[in-house]
């Protein structure tokens, strides 16, 4: 395994040489959960700005952490081109043709050269096939287009659902979401507003909150309804008709009636819904990579689109636990005019809350940009990590340089200019509060294949075949199920039964045809049941409910063969409609004698067939609760996960820092040692030098003798000299060697916890609950009649709500 492969650590490039101007073997690894605090890259256009960004994002994927990326230029659906076996077929349906044109080369000859590059460029970064192969099955990779149908389409139907309890309770939250929807909204509308003076935004934003406080979700055209008859009398002191009158609100109702109406808009009611945790992960637990594509879009469009987008990640945020690890990443390319220092486009409040409030949730925010002067200081001031690249100007630089030299950092302005100044292509100086200096590093090659924005085209391509998860209507049509008994059973009257036995009747439900109702009896039974288990601390109440069709053609009469029904008061208490049919009895359940003993039999059946099925891990010591589904128990065991191995390498980089500072103390005093020697070795010999001249001259004028007794001395000195640099030149690589050992083993030990806390290979057991005979209450039974309309022989709707198809 390469030394960068490890959980917990983006492997980002190589570090430079700032004096040299050389790349190292030094790997550039970023520290995953250092995002948390978040992120921002600057760099112009050819600096390698989109190469460094989806680099970042293809080690978010490895690492299982989920992505939410808005595209404004349709550049980041690269991340789908990625191609394990590196073959020139793979490349050749998305290489640029008038760059083959330009080199005169034919399309096969220009996806070989392609390939090779990509295979090369791999290669020098330690990378190939089976690392692609890795990112492709580590996560899930989607392009949503919402307003197009080239990708994935995006339903905004439930973006002005209400939220959820903990957002309604928090009044400042509410409120700015309330003014970010309306404001997004009229924009879409195209009226640049101010929330405080239009009365547009005013109407609209006491419309969204009453509904909201009321509990009642919204939609397009009931806001169009509520617009023209408002639920309230009042606006502010004003009455309603003074303050907005009724023929001028039709005219807002009308334009955004305009706006249902265009053709173009009915493909944003359409596809997925926008759902964030569906967004983050599959059905089956697995970690997405969600696209956003938004470059086919109008300036409008897209600001209407991010303002939704934010505030539904605000809203499924504030539902998480806390935690101090990295949970999911949002990413923004060019985000220049959704977060100005200058003005108040709606995107930028719930971005700013973001960036505040964000990092205690584990969400990572990372923002790319072409120029700094695009973002709003607020937001600066709450990234902890700045990626720099190429400039244009010596102002730009000179802006970022201030802005460094005030986080704490030993480079000096002057420093940091000159190394902004000499970044080559693919180099960028990474400023990070979490380390005690900025480095230089070159972005190692990317596995995505970087062929530029994708056309509507393309994109269709890659989505080719992706199942829709459309929103699901309210009227689902009935489930198309065998009906226990046979439609072709004759109908009667109404059979009599025992006095003793109670009837109810089910409701009918909508008709689909003109065929006759004929009603069908089930023996029905339902209770309370308890499950506590001190164990795996569970303490849940909920209802048992069950039918047995016990018509004249039905099969053995045992619980074992009944249905799991759906129990409503209503259920049980609708009146039968005069003109209806009856089928039969079963003759064995006319009998009181089976009837009773059915009755008995029931608590005893809800003992063997309700149960509770929990997952357990035994690694992270966590059980599923009652209601959590196995992909949601592996989302927060994967959570778990991250934050037990990132609590442990904290632990054991402080456990090892204070024997490194140990020695890194001798290693100073080695170092001191070692120049000593060699500045008294350095004045031995210039006495020495001083010495012979010396001797020579006194052979020259009679005193030889004494001149050559004290230069011998000197040179036995020297030799001395020299031996005491040997000694401390060992000393000082004994104590380097001890270094290297050190930080080698803290780095072995740190690989042992990435590999220890991988959730991608805990087993999950299954854990059944049963409840305590003791703990289950039947409360009713008898005879239920079910309405069925006798014209295909299906399950009818009443039926389809008993049973919960």
């Amino acid at each position: 395994m390469q030394a960068f492969e490890k959980l917990g650590v983006f492997y980002l490039g190589k570090k430079v040489d700032v004096k040299k101007k050389e790349v190292t073997d030094d790997y550039l690894l970023y520290d995953s959960k250092d995002l948390t605090t978040h992120a921002v890259c600057v760099g112009m256009t050819g600096s390698g700005k989109t190469g460094l960004c989806i680099s970042l994002l293809e080690e978010a994927a490895i690492d299982n952490i989920p992505s939410l990326i808005i595209d404004p230029k349709g550049d980041l659906g690269n991340l789908l081109l990625t191609f394990p076996d590196l073959k020139k077929e793979d490349f050749q349906p998305w290489i640029n043709l008038d760059e083959a044109n330009k080199k005169g080369l034919s399309a096969e000859e220009y996806a070989q050269k392609q390939a090779d590059l990509w295979k090369n460029g791999l290669a020098g970064w330690g990378q190939g096939g089976d690392r692609i192969k890795r990112l492709r099955e580590s996560t899930d990779l989607t392009i949503y287009t919402p307003g197009s149908n080239a990708g994935i389409p995006v339903s905004i139907i439930k973006s002005f659902d209400a939220p959820d309890k903990d957002m309604l309770e928090d009044v400042d939250l509410l409120r700015e979401r309330i003014q970010t929807t309306a404001s997004s909204l009229l924009e879409l509308l195209g009226m640049k507003v101010d929330p405080l003076q239009s009365r547009e935004h005013i109407l609209l934003a006491n419309i969204i909150e009453h509904s909201w406080l009321s509990g009642k979700n919204l939609g397009l055209g009931q806001l169009i309804e509520l617009i023209q008859n408002p639920p309230i009398d009042k606006i502010g002191f004003f009455d309603l008709e003074s303050f907005y009158p009724s023929s001028d609100r039709l005219k807002l109702a009308m334009t955004l009636n305009n706006l249902l109406a265009a053709p173009g808009f009915k493909t944003w009611l359409e596809g997925e819904p926008l759902d964030i945790k569906e967004m983050l992960y599959t059905d089956g637990g697995k970690p997405r990579t969600t696209i956003f594509s938004i470059a086919h879009l109008s300036d409008a469009e897209r600001m209407f689109f991010v303002t939704l987008l934010l505030n539904q990640l605000l809203g499924w945020m504030r539902g998480q636990s806390g935690t101090t690890s990295l949970r999911a990443l949002l990413y923004m390319d060019e985000v220049f005019g959704f977060l100005p220092p200058i003005g108040e486009p709606p995107s930028k409040r719930p971005m700013l809350t973001l960036l505040k409030q964000a990092r205690a949730f584990g969400i990572g925010v990372v923002l790319a940009t072409q120029n700094p002067v695009d973002l709003d200081y607020k937001g600066l001031s709450n990234t902890g990590t700045w990626f720099i690249g190429r400039l244009q100007t010596e102002k730009d630089k000179e802006r970022l340089a201030d802005g460094l030299t005030g986080t704490g950092g030993e480079l000096s302005k002057k420093e940091i200019m000159n190394i902004i100044s000499n970044l080559g292509k693919r180099q960028f100086l990474i400023q990070n509060v979490h380390e005690s200096q900025p480095e230089v590093f070159n972005t190692r090659w990317a596995m995505s294949y970087l062929r530029g924005p994708l056309t509507r085209n393309q994109i269709k391509t890659l989505m080719k075949g992706r199942e829709v998860k459309a929103d699901t209507p309210k009227d689902k049509p009935a489930a198309q199920m065998a009906v226990p008994g046979s439609s072709e059973a004759s109908a009667k009257g109404k059979p009599t039964l025992p006095r003793e036995y109670r009837e109810h009747f089910a409701p009918q439900t909508e008709r689909s045809g003109g065929g006759e109702i004929v009603y069908h009896p089930y023996l029905v039974a339902g209770g309370d049941v308890q499950i506590i288990n001190n164990r795996y601390k569970i303490a849940q109440s909920g209802q048992a409910a069950h039918m047995l069709a016990v018509d004249e053609n039905a099969g053995g009469l045992t619980w074992d063969l009944s249905q799991a029904m759906n129990y409503k008061p209503s259920v049980l208490g609708s009146d039968p409609l005069d003109s209806a049919g009856y089928l039969d009895v079963s003759n064995d359940i006319k009998k009181s004698k089976i009837y009773n003993s059915l009755d008995k039999q029931y608590e005893s059946f809800v003992y063997r067939d309700y149960q509770l099925k929990l997952w357990k891990s035994r690694t992270y010591k966590l059980v599923s609760l009652p209601d959590e589904s196995e992909r949601d128990f592996r989302i927060r065991i994967g959570d778990a996960a991250r934050e037990r191995r990132d609590l442990e390498m904290d632990r054991l980089r402080r456990q090892y820092a204070r024997k490194i500072d140990t020695v890194e103390r001798q290693l100073l005093t080695a170092q001191q040692r070692v120049a000593k020697e060699e500045d008294q070795y350095s004045n031995k010999k210039m006495d020495m030098a001083i010495s012979i001249g010396t001797t020579v001259l006194g052979a020259l004028f009679g005193s030889k003798r004494r001149s050559y007794a004290s230069t011998a001395r000197k040179v036995s000195g020297l030799s001395r000299e020299k031996q005491d640099i040997s000694r401390a030149e060992q000393k000082l690589a004994q104590v380097e060697e001890r270094l290297r050992d050190l930080e080698a083993e803290l780095q072995e030990r740190l690989d042992e916890i990435s590999l220890k806390y991988d959730p991608a290979q805990e087993d999950l057991e299954e854990v059944i609950v049963r409840p305590k005979k003791s703990d289950i209450m039947q409360r009713w039974y008898g005879i239920l009649w079910v309405p069925f309309e006798h014209n295909d022989g299906m399950t009818p709707k009443a039926l389809n709500s008993l049973i919960g198809e």
